[in-house]
């Protein structure tokens, strides 16, 4: 007879920048997902699968809930809310602290609104003392009725097998949605782009904002090497000479640091070549957002 296996559907919210992403690479063993020091990095809802013998969980790992300023900023939080609704469990990433600001009391009214296990995961707790974290989870426990309440270093790893054993307690039996092997639906040309945007917002740190895209314009695989045409799309004219740097230094960094993990992920020689592009106000543009890959147009709620 065979053995009946736990598969379902969990997506991490949070807060920008408290560690979403970093902690589903963790999870799934591989990086997917851009991790930044910057808030709002993760645009689009990135799905990966996380298969073991108990059964399999997909990961919707989504950009964080905040105050939309403009049509990407639209497009993110819609997409964050909608997934509320549609998955089996919730996990809600909070940093340690006593302090439950506006943000996370934004995000406790959407918890209140859904029929959903939520499980709390204070994650960075390689940051604290270890008897403090019994009085954050105390805080937390009085502001929300959650299913579990789950400590984690997404950076170490402290803890999350633990946090695989919860999510699975409340899927249900089913067929496995996703080959074994699976870790992701995202298209290659899509995570290429990713990558390449994480290295330019680490090279650039505070001297760019959020502005900036990637567009993947070509990605030809060739007997030993792959080659890849990409541009880095930014707002503004003073944007772009930082982007290419002195004598095209800046742009060169972000090649190279890119080059090394595609290839990592292609399993190949590859040769990249850069562009930057100005391209003003795209945030703002339904064509080029769309273009982008950041409006698959969703629902509004």
């Amino acid at each position: 007879m065979e053995r009946q296996m736990k598969t379902g559907f969990a997506t991490l919210i949070g807060r920008p920048n408290v560690g979403k992403s970093t902690l589903m690479n963790r999870l799934i063993g591989q990086k997917i997902a851009i991790t930044s020091n910057k808030p709002q990095t993760t645009r689009n809802r990135i799905q990966t699968v996380y298969t073991s013998d108990e059964g399999q969980i997909v990961f919707l790992d989504t950009p964080g809930i905040h105050k939309a300023k403009n049509k990407l900023g639209d497009y993110m939080v819609n997409v964050a809310s909608r997934t509320l609704k549609e998955v089996d469990v919730v996990l809600w990433l909070v940093e340690p602290s006593n302090f439950i600001g506006a943000g996370e009391k934004h995000i406790i009214g959407q918890l209140q609104r859904i029929n959903v296990p939520v499980i709390l995961v204070i994650n960075k707790i390689d940051t604290v003392k270890r008897e403090e974290v019994f009085s954050f989870i105390d805080t937390y426990r009085k502001e929300f009725d959650f299913a579990e309440i789950v400590p984690v270093s997404a950076k170490k790893g402290d803890n999350t097998e633990e946090l695989i054993s919860c999510i699975f307690k409340y899927l249900p039996y089913g067929p496995l949605f996703y080959d074994e092997d699976t870790i992701t639906d995202q298209p290659q040309r899509q995570i290429v782009a990713e990558l390449i945007r994480e290295k330019a917002l680490h090279a650039l740190d505070e001297e760019i904002p959020h502005g900036i895209a990637v567009s993947i314009e070509s990605m030809k695989f060739q007997k030993k090497i792959v080659e890849i045409q990409a541009t880095i799309i930014c707002e503004k004219e003073s944007h772009k000479g930082i982007i290419i740097g002195k004598s095209g230094a800046m742009l060169k960094k972000i090649g190279s640091n890119a080059r090394y993990e595609i290839e990592e992920l292609l399993e190949s020689r590859v040769n990249l070549q850069l562009w930057v592009k100005v391209k003003k106000d795209w945030r703002d543009s339904d064509f080029l957002l769309k273009n982008f890959g950041y409006n698959q147009n969703e629902e509004e709620l």
